[in-house]
Formats: C-alpha cells, sequence, structure tokens
C-alpha cells in the first residue's frame, strides 16, 4: 500500500477495492494504517460495514441501483458511481431522510467501450447545471470519476483521463469544494496520476486477484 500512497499527490486517496475480500483482510489492511476501503455491490458493502472498525470511510465504486441507495445512505462517505439523475435524485432523498448530505462524484463515460457505465459529455452538463441550480439540497458534488478503456494503448487510456481532466478543471473554476479526482485501477493508475487523478482505486495490487 505504501508504494500508492508514495505516488499520490499530497491529497490523494488510496482506495483499496475490497470487493470479494473476506473482513478479515479488510481489518489486516485496516490495522496497517489503510482507511479507505471500495466496494462495488450494496449487499457486500452493507454486510462489512456492520462487522469492520466505525473508522472506515466507505467508498461505494461500482454502478449503484436506485432501490438500493436506502442501505448505504446512512453511513457511505463517497458515492463515486453517479451516471444518471434519477440516481442523484434518490441519494439526495435518502440522505434527506439521514440527515446528511451525502457527498459524490459524477461518473463520466470516457471509454469507448458499451459496457462501461457512465454520463455522456451532454447528460454530464445538464446534471451538473441541475446541480448548480440547488435542485439536490442533500447531495454535495466534490468531483469526477472516470473508466478508461480496457486497452494496451497506454496513448489511448491517458487520452481518455486527459479529456476527464480538463472537464474536471473546467468544473473546479465553476464549483467551490470540487477536489476529488477519480481515476486509475491497477492496471492503469500509472497513467491515471500522469494525467491529474487523485483518487485511485486499487484492488488486486493490495489484495491480489479476486476471487
Amino acid at each position: 500500500m505504501e508504494h500508492y500512497r508514495r505516488l499520490l499527490p499530497p491529497d490523494g486517496i488510496l482506495v483499496a477495492v475490497s470487493k470479494t475480500k473476506p473482513p478479515e483482510l479488510i481489518r489486516q489492511a485496516y490495522d496497517c494504517g489503510q482507511r479507505d476501503f471500495g466496494e462495488n455491490k450494496v449487499q457486500e458493502l452493507r454486510a462489512k460495514h456492520e462487522v469492520l472498525p466505525p473508522g472506515i470511510r466507505w467508498h461505494m465504486i461500482g454502478h449503484l441501483q436506485t432501490n438500493k441507495v436506502k442501505y448505504i445512505a446512512p453511513f457511505v462517505w463517497l458515492i463515486h458511481s453517479v451516471d444518471r439523475e434519477k440516481l442523484l435524485r434518490e441519494i439526495d432523498r435518502q440522505a434527506a431522510k439521514h440527515g446528511r448530505v451525502i457527498p459524490v462524484l459524477f461518473q463520466v463515460k470516457i471509454a469507448r467501450e458499451e459496457t462501461k457505465f457512465g454520463l455522456s459529455e451532454a447528460e454530464y452538463r445538464d446534471l451538473t447545471e441541475k446541480y448548480k441550480a440547488g435542485r439536490f439540497p442533500h447531495v454535495e458534488l466534490r468531483g469526477l470519476m472516470g473508466m478508461a478503456s480496457n486497452t494496451p494503448d497506454k496513448t489511448q487510456v491517458r487520452g481518455e483521463f486527459a479529456r476527464l481532466k480538463a472537464l474536471f478543471d473546467e468544473l473546479r473554476r465553476e464549483l467551490p469544494r470540487i477536489d476529488y479526482l477519480s481515476m486509475g485501477m491497477t492496471g492503469d493508475y500509472e497513467e491515471a496520476l500522469a494525467e491529474g487523478a487523485n483518487i485511485i482505486r486499487i484492488g488486486s495490487g493490495i489484495f491480489g486477484a479476486r476471487n
């Protein structure tokens, strides 16, 4: 973990992607000082939250179904994967129920693969304008997230990350508290950091191959 932390900027966050990993392994990482953990399934996230230390900052990094927001709304630290207005509305609704303002990232589709989720640039701009108009008072937009194409072409990957960084810089000029650019995983974190990421999501690089 220290290898990744050393590469991050001073304000950076290393998210240890703990999906499919048992609580005992997460506890070991926690005991070594790791505090940020990422899950992509609500049921697994909720179960781990119940048995692991309260000092953990839980990140929802996977595609989030609207009907499951209620299960993580009381405790989730940051939702990376807001990819549609309907989901943002539900996060806002559930946050209000719990007297919270939930921090989120807008997930923008930068990859060329159809299987990747995310807002198109037009959808992103539309949703950002609605957010700026105050339509989601129990949500705080903190930045952007993106996943690059799964390709060995590092030039393409860097280009996709650079596009997201440009949107991030533009957003930062328009809104306060825009401070997180979440991009880069075990296979492409070096390219992401080179293009300005300050959150990287590392799974197999920390915990080994997924089950």
